[in-house]
């Protein structure tokens, strides 16, 4: 690794947005990084844009197109390909604030070296573009925990944003065999099985949510992989319910209703995780919560 940092952007026809992304990086008082940019597939002047970059910063920036393959494999992809040890998605509609990546830098140093093979990485609070905390705070300034645990047992809401180290990155790589989107809760919940993550209470980043935001992009159309992430994640921690109740009796609620969506798709199942007796039982109380949501999916257009 010839970085301390990966800024690894994936992008399809978002040259509209990506300047704001440049100058957010170009502003940046912590200078030992990449800028990794992966075109998945436009058919804008994204190319033409990065290329003129290239020749004007100061700082190192490489550019990868491949045709288009959904988030999941861009993110594949730019792993492949970071010389950076750790990791950071910075979306392509989204801004750093000057002094994100040296707060990352500064916390992470702050972990014991004989101790930091025991973390993913580090992950912080967002602001959208107004200013205004998205979500809510950590429970303490410092905490170390792991993606899951944070959600069901701190009830940590809202967008937040880290990195996480490129060797753990390629041990956990993006389902490529699920059809359409993957959300990366996906991959976070499974590498928080086996190593920790440390929250923090700075704002790095600021959360842009438009008419156009990749957020908002339908659920439904890319239902085997919401269906996937329901499933597994009850399977997993289904036994949390006494903790946070509702919370795992929505994720109970979600996976009938995309179970229900993919049936009318004739997707096939081979993807979904096998239940437990614990997890079935809260399908089966859920189940008309799940038939609800499902039907009011089918209303809107």
């Amino acid at each position: 690794m010839t970085h301390r940092f990966t800024i690894f952007t994936p992008t399809y026809n978002r040259a509209h947005t990506l300047p704001k992304v440049y100058a957010s990086i170009q502003a940046q008082t912590f200078r030992d990084f990449e800028w990794l940019v992966v075109d998945d597939g436009s058919s804008d002047n994204t190319r033409e844009l990065v290329e003129r970059w290239k020749q004007e910063a100061n700082f190192p920036i490489h550019y990868v197109y491949q045709p288009n393959g959904h988030k999941k494999t861009a993110i594949n992809t730019g792993v492949k390909h970071a010389q950076g040890e750790l990791f950071l998605i910075l979306d392509s509609d989204d801004e750093m604030l000057p002094n994100s990546l040296k707060i990352f830098n500064d916390y992470w140093q702050a972990i014991p070296e004989a101790q930091r093979q025991n973390y993913t990485g580090i992950t912080a609070l967002c602001m959208d573009q107004h200013g205004q905390l998205v979500g809510n705070r950590f429970p303490e300034d410092i905490i170390d925990s792991d993606s899951v645990s944070i959600r069901y047992d701190h009830s940590i809401t809202g967008e937040k944003w880290g990195f996480n180290r490129t060797d753990i990155m390629r041990q956990f790589p993006f389902p490529e065999n699920i059809p359409g989107l993957v959300t990366e809760a996906l991959v976070w919940n499974r590498i928080a099985k086996t190593y920790k993550m440390r929250f923090i209470n700075e704002i790095v980043r600021i959360y842009y949510d438009e008419a156009d935001s990749l957020t908002r992009t339908s659920m439904i159309r890319n239902t085997p992989g919401f269906r996937t992430y329901y499933h597994e994640t009850l399977c997993n921690e289904w036994r949390r319910f006494f903790k946070a109740p509702l919370s795992i009796l929505k994720l109970a609620a979600n996976s009938i209703r995309f179970d229900l969506h993919c049936q009318d798709m004739s997707t096939e199942s081979r993807h979904v995780a096998q239940c437990g007796w614990g997890a079935t039982l809260l399908r089966t109380l859920a189940y008309p919560v799940g038939y609800l949501a499902y039907q009011l999916d089918k209303q809107k257009p």
